[in-house]
């Protein structure tokens, strides 16, 4: 029996009773993937720092030696689509979950901008490859059970960088070793994939195909996605000085915008699923779209600091399952195989917070930043506009 067949045998037609105890054991392990994935990539944040004063390079340096992070990310991603369409996402997740647990240590023994680059590279790899097959895998526990899942899935990744993020911190504050600190982090990480290893499905969507650029509908899902990640890169990378720009916070309380937006889009995703079920893809898309589009509004028109911290959390609240949505469409539509069509839209997305900061940076140096969000605004109405195309997917 190809993998194909086992999909068609598990998915039910539409209208039909579904038996969701059938997969809880892959509904939890997606969700521990997830996990994994954001604590992961969580406890590094923390560790920066020192990886950077381990290399000795300065922070131009340190900054191009970061973006071996994002390049890995890049090139396994699409990769790992196709790849994933031909065997399933099951030894994709392990794989990528098993490297980053990997090079977690690895990172903090890295003595040489050389060696770290190449272990950020490797780390990066693994994460696209995780985070491509997760959704794959997210998107065929959804079709086997005929509802919404994929918001929780994402949820997790935000709780799971929570975590990661504190644990390393309150280690280090404890003045633990970063080594030590690293090797804590991937036990952990350890713990969870095997935990979740037994559960993963051993199911692929469609036939493969070579790896080919987005078209169609999945095209207007990766630039929906782009957009999207575009804003939230922004709000963690330009967030706190635009608050400072428009006089409205002191520098030493600009970071707690990006805490409210935090968790405002993990509250949303918790809740999302059940949101999407209840109102449809379509109402939330348009409705989404537009508490973050009024989100980034009142940041820039308001005078005092209340009024923009409302702006983040409305950001948050209404950007946070957009993302899942576009995945889920992806993962259903019959134009691409949908492994292949996820890693454009996922490929996509990482572009966007990529080349985002820099864009800013670039719009904000020939005008102001406040003009920069206000661009990012316009482009977050394109959510609304195409809230209907992408419901009917």
């Amino acid at each position: 029996m190809t993998d194909s067949s086992r999909v068609s045998e598990l998915t039910p037609r539409i209208g039909q009773p579904t038996n969701h105890s059938a997969t809880n054991s892959a509904r939890l392990a997606t969700r521990l993937a997830f996990f994994t994935a954001g604590f992961c990539l969580a406890c590094c944040a923390p560790l920066f720092p020192f990886f950077k004063e381990s290399v000795d390079v300065d922070k131009t340096q340190f900054g191009l030696l970061l973006l071996c992070l994002g390049f890995g990310s890049i090139v396994a991603m699409p990769i790992t689509g196709v790849l994933a369409a031909r065997s399933g996402a099951r030894p994709l997740i392990l794989l990528g979950g098993y490297g980053l647990i990997a090079m977690l240590p690895l990172l903090a023994l890295s003595q040489t901008p050389i060696a770290l680059g190449a272990a950020l590279f490797v780390f990066g790899a693994s994460l696209g490859t995780i985070d491509v097959a997760m959704n794959v895998h997210g998107a065929e526990i959804e079709a086997i059970e005929n509802r919404s899942l994929m918001s929780n899935f994402h949820a997790q990744f935000s709780i799971g960088g929570f975590f990661g993020a504190g644990l390393v911190t309150l280690l280090l504050s404890l003045s633990i070793p970063v080594l030590a600190c690293a090797i804590v982090g991937a036990t952990v990480a350890l713990a969870s994939m095997l935990l979740a290893r037994s559960g993963f499905l051993e199911v692929s969507g469609k036939d493969p195909e070579p790896i080919v650029v987005p078209r169609g509908v999945v095209l207007l899902l990766a630039i929906l996605a782009a957009i999207t990640f575009l804003i939230e890169g922004a709000l963690l990378d330009w967030g706190a000085l635009l608050i400072i720009d428009l006089e409205l916070t002191e520098p030493e309380s600009a970071g707690v915008g990006y805490i409210l937006f935090s968790i405002a889009m993990v509250l949303a995703r918790l809740t999302g699923d059940r949101i999407v079920e209840r109102f449809g893809e379509y109402l939330v898309l348009l409705v989404g779209g537009s508490i973050a589009v009024l989100g980034i509004a009142s940041i820039l028109l308001s005078t005092n600091s209340v009024v923009a911290m409302l702006g983040f959390v409305l950001i948050g609240l209404g950007a946070a399952n957009v993302v899942p949505i576009l995945f889920s469409a992806a993962g259903r539509q019959n134009l691409m195989p949908p492994g292949i069509a996820i890693a454009s839209v996922t490929t996509t997305g990482y572009a966007g917070i990529l080349m985002g900061p820099a864009l800013i940076g670039f719009i904000s140096g020939a005008s102001t930043l406040a003009t920069a969000f206000w661009i990012l605004a316009l482009l977050m109405v394109s959510v609304p506009i195409f809230a209907r195309l992408v419901a009917k997917v």
